[in-house]
């Protein structure tokens, strides 16, 4: 392990950031040292710039760029004490892409096609809730959906369990709509907002810290759109045609 590796390391342990994100953020360190064949500490914003020019060019999305870019500053402000310049090297504009939303009838054809009572629930409280635990022969003490036999494990169940659960019971609904497990947490949003809850009530049950990250849902909320009288409705113009008889 070199000085810089162990020291990013320490860096992110110290803040508890997940095993996910640390090896995301070493990796991309990696990759910007490998690409300038140079130390990474030897590197400042114009090699940034152009390892940023080189992921676009690549093909990678505004999202993933931006994420490469928030690992190298971590490097640099928190790892090597040194400044980092958002106007010389700016985070990429993100392009808005609306996540799939199902209708409540699809949502409904979505669970009750589950192929089983562990799955059902899972797609019920990927959607709203559940007290799944209550059913268990032997209740867990960590984990709401535990793994190995008979679900009552001290591990958590795999992620490609939920997954599996969501695309076998879209396959089963007949639901031929790009489906993965936050797609639930959409339609939820969506729901609340076409129902009438408050965006605000909504931004708090999503656990958003800011309340842009729940406009999103009012692009998806086509019942909301379409209910939307015109202010031309609401004008009261004379008949025309009666003034004309």
């Amino acid at each position: 392990m070199t000085r810089l590796r162990k020291m990013m390391l320490e860096e992110l342990q110290r803040r508890n950031y997940s095993q996910n994100t640390i090896r995301h953020y070493v990796r991309t360190v990696e990759d910007f040292a490998r690409h300038f064949h140079c130390s990474p500490d030897r590197l400042g914003p114009r090699h940034i710039r152009e390892y940023q020019a080189e992921l676009f060019q690549k093909g990678k999305s505004s999202g993933t760029v931006t994420q490469h870019l928030v690992a190298l500053r971590f490097f640099y402000v928190k790892t090597l004490k040194k400044a980092w310049s958002s106007a010389d090297t700016p985070y990429p504009k993100r392009a808005l892409h609306l996540p799939t939303i199902l209708s409540r009838e699809e949502v409904t054809r979505l669970i009750d096609a589950a192929s089983t009572p562990y799955h059902r629930t899972l797609l019920m409280v990927l959607y709203a809730t559940g007290q799944h635990w209550q059913r268990l022969p032997k209740k867990p003490s960590v984990w709401l959906f535990p793994g190995q036999k008979n679900h009552c494990g001290d591990q958590p169940i795999d992620t490609k369990t939920v997954w599996h659960a969501c695309r076998e019971a879209a396959k089963r609904a007949g639901i031929r709509k790009s489906l993965h497990p936050h797609t639930l947490r959409h339609c939820f949003a969506t729901h609340l907002l076409e129902a009438g809850a408050d965006l605000r009530i909504i931004q708090t049950l999503l656990g958003h810290s800011d309340l842009e990250e729940t406009t999103i849902y009012l692009h998806l909320s086509e019942q909301r759109l379409n209910a939307t009288a015109s202010p031309l409705d609401s004008l009261k113009l004379k008949d025309r045609s009666a003034q004309d008889g």
